[in-house]
This record gives structure tokens, C-alpha cells and sequence, in this order.
């Protein structure tokens, strides 16, 4: 199953092109230094990094890559590409198939035999319950989160509400799908599955579809930013939890290499997802119910807001909170030191930061169950089921 990479990672590509950026690491004022040669305890071994087969998975990965191989230069990386359910199964949409580590199993089954060192993941592919042993070791500097619109060819310049009316959007997505029903009525939404050529390629070679909504951070760690044709705002789409973030998940126990890879940390990325994975976990939500976020951190203020949908987006819930996440850094010695955040262990991130974001989270998802979030989550998730 398990494929080794040539070891080559980055090809020479702009890091900060692909999303993470030299200042995963250099950004963040508290994070941990670059441990000297000798003192990493993983000198002399090849570092085994974990990633999916698809070109955006090893674009991904080669970017993290990159960075360790620049921080740790005396350290050899070795890259293993393996196929996961996710994958394997394109002629149903993600949200029927049931699987909450659709892209991650197989990986972390890798992680689990000492197959491989760490994980390069999508953040927004992980759940928010990770399974016992693993933690999220480095969230890497987000990539732009928002939403974007592809369109065929004989489409180009338009906009979704410039589209003839029943034209068809192709979308794999119930949360883009609920939220842009209710925008764009006179569209119709029909999945589409497989990696980001594929999807392209559906698209152009084909009249089925007028216009399909992707990931702009998959397009543009791609190349392939030229492609969008319009680019959606929180006020069209909220996007999903952790999308456009790196996630690199490790044994929670591996202090060699959590250690290592905790020099990725962008504090901003942790703070912001933190707290949009503690909405979703106190929701339950999932890929099979339509649950959508938005974040900013300013001036020490973070704002998270956070929605659920009904499938054809007729019923919803969207409200906004913020709390102050202006914590100085301590060197805090202990147990601590391994604390998780929704699976989330982030040493160079002030602890008290890191809670104020998970409350904030918690707190707005127990805003709208209280008005009656739960019942609009139960009916979307039956509906899907009997699809």
C-alpha cells in the first residue's frame, strides 16, 4: 500500500505559494527554536513523512517538507504516498459514505505501526475527535479559506448569479451546497467527486456542469489560481471547519518528534481553528450535516462565527462572538506541556489563548443549540441518509 517518495521534496516551488510559508514558524514570536543538531534525538534516522498519493496531497506535503528540511538540515526526509478510503471511492458523495476519517485511516494506521514519523493532512479532513495516541503536532500557516468558483469554459466572466437559470453547479459539499441553494435559487447543485484534475477535467471536457465550487487554497497551492472565476465571501459561503490550513498529526507520545515538528506552528492558524473545531465538535457535526464557519483575529480580538443549514438551506441558525486571546507566552514546565486542544497540541501557543478560543467555540455552538440548532442538524442528517 504504502508508496516511498523520491525523498525530493518542494521541487524548488514558493513555499509561501503553497500556503505555508516560511512564517509557519518565523511568525510566531513564541514558538520553540529550531533544536540544535544532536539534541533532537532523531539525528541519524530517516524521518518518514505520511501523506495521501493525489498531487495536491504531495504539493502539500513537499511545502511542509520544505520548512523541516530547512529548520533540521542535518535530518533526512523520506515521503511515503498511500491511497485512503476517501480515495478509493468515487461514485458517492462524501456524505453518504458514512466514514469520519475518509482521508485519514489508512495514514494513521501507518502512524500507528511506525510505518511513518508524522502525517501531512488537510486540517479540515481530521475530525475533531482524534483517535487515542494521536495529537495534531503543527498547524501550519492557513492558506486563504474562502470558497471559489471554476467555471466552463464558455461561461468565463460570468458570475454564479450572471449563470442562465438551471444551470447546474457541481459540488461534493452539503455545506456549500445549503448555503448557496438558498442564495442562488435559480441553480441547481449536483455532486461531483474525485481530486482537483478530475474534478477540472469533469468540468471542461464535459457540458454537464456550468461552474463547480472548489477550495481556492487547492487551486492556488496547484497553480491553478487563474481558474477562479469569482471567489466566495463569508457573506456567500461560509467555508469549513480548518480548510486551508496544514495539519501535521504525530504519535502524542513521539516527544522527538512533536518537538521537531512544533517549529510549524502559525499561532494565529491555531487559535482560529481551535476554536472553529471546538464549534463543530460540541455540534457533532460532520461532512454529513451542513455546518459552516468563519474566523478573524484582530488586534488580540478573535471573532468566530459559526452556522447550520437545513440541506436546501430554507432553515437556519448564524450568529457572531469574539473573546480576547492577548496571553502573554510562559514556559510552562509539566503536563501541561501535552495538553490537547481539540486534538490540538500546541506548546509554542499560550495555554490560556488556546482555551479562550476552545470556550469561544463551545459557547457559540451552545448558542445556537439553544435556538434550536439540534433539530435543524437531526432532520439534515436524516434527509441525507435517505437520499
Amino acid at each position: 500500500m504504502a508508496e516511498p517518495g523520491t525523498g525530493a521534496a518542494g521541487g524548488g516551488r514558493d513555499r509561501a505559494g503553497n500556503g505555508t510559508g516560511s512564517g509557519g514558524a518565523g511568525d510566531d514570536s513564541g514558538a520553540d527554536p529550531p533544536l540544535p543538531r544532536g539534541e533532537n534525538g532523531v539525528e541519524g534516522r530517516a524521518i518518514r513523512v505520511g501523506t495521501r498519493r493525489s498531487q495536491l496531497a504531495r504539493i502539500q506535503t513537499d511545502s511542509v517538507v520544505t520548512i523541516l528540511r530547512d529548520l533540521y538540515p542535518d535530518l533526512h526526509f523520506e515521503i511515503v504516498a498511500m491511497s485512503t478510503t476517501g480515495d478509493k471511492i468515487l461514485d458517492t458523495a462524501l456524505s453518504k459514505i458514512g466514514e469520519k476519517s475518509l482521508f485519514t485511516k489508512e495514514l494513521e494506521n501507518a502512524l500507528e505501526k511506525n510505518e511513518v514519523d508524522l502525517v501531512v493532512h488537510s486540517l479540515k479532513d481530521l475530525p475533531t475527535s482524534l483517535p487515542p495516541g494521536f495529537t495534531i503536532g503543527a498547524v501550519c500557516k492557513r492558506e486563504n479559506p474562502l470558497d471559489a468558483v471554476v467555471f466552463h469554459p464558455k461561461n468565463c466572466g460570468k458570475t454564479l448569479s450572471l449563470l442562465p437559470e438551471k444551470s447546474v453547479i457541481g459540488t461534493s459539499s452539503l455545506r456549500r451546497a445549503a448555503q448557496l441553494k438558498k442564495k442562488f435559487p435559480q441553480l441547481q447543485f449536483r455532486d461531483i467527486r474525485g481530486n482537483l484534475n478530475t474534478r477540472l477535467k469533469k468540468l471542461d471536457e464535459k457540458e454537464d456542469f456550468s461552474a463547480i465550487i472548489l477550495a481556492a487554497a487547492g487551486l492556488k497551492r496547484m497553480g491553478w489560481e487563474h481558474r477562479i472565476g469569482q471567489l466566495l465571501g463569508p457573506e456567500d459561503c461560509l467555508y469549513a471547519v480548518g480548510q486551508g490550513a496544514l495539519a501535521v498529526e504525530v504519535r502524542a507520545k513521539d516527544q522527538e518528534i512533536l518537538n521537531m515538528v512544533s517549529a510549524l506552528h502559525d499561532t494565529d492558524t491555531v487559535l482560529c481553528c481551535i476554536a472553529e473545531r471546538a464549534f463543530m465538535k460540541r455540534l457533532e457535526g460532520g461532512c454529513s450535516v451542513p455546518v459552516a464557519v468563519s474566523t478573524l483575529l484582530k488586534d488580540g480580538q478573535l471573532y468566530l462565527t459559526g452556522a447550520v443549514y437545513s440541506l436546501d438551506g430554507s432553515d437556519s441558525l448564524k450568529e457572531t462572538m469574539q473573546t480576547s486571546v492577548n496571553y502573554p507566552h510562559q514556559n510552562e514546565d509539566g503536563p501541561n506541556d501535552d495538553v490537547q486542544h481539540v486534538g490540538i497540541t500546541a506548546k509554542s501557543v499560550p495555554n490560556q489563548a488556546q482555551e479562550a478560543a476552545e470556550n469561544l467555540g463551545v459557547e457559540l455552538a451552545n448558542l445556537l443549540l439553544s435556538k434550536g440548532a439540534k433539530h435543524i442538524l437531526s432532520v439534515a442528517r436524516q434527509l441525507n441518509d435517505t437520499r
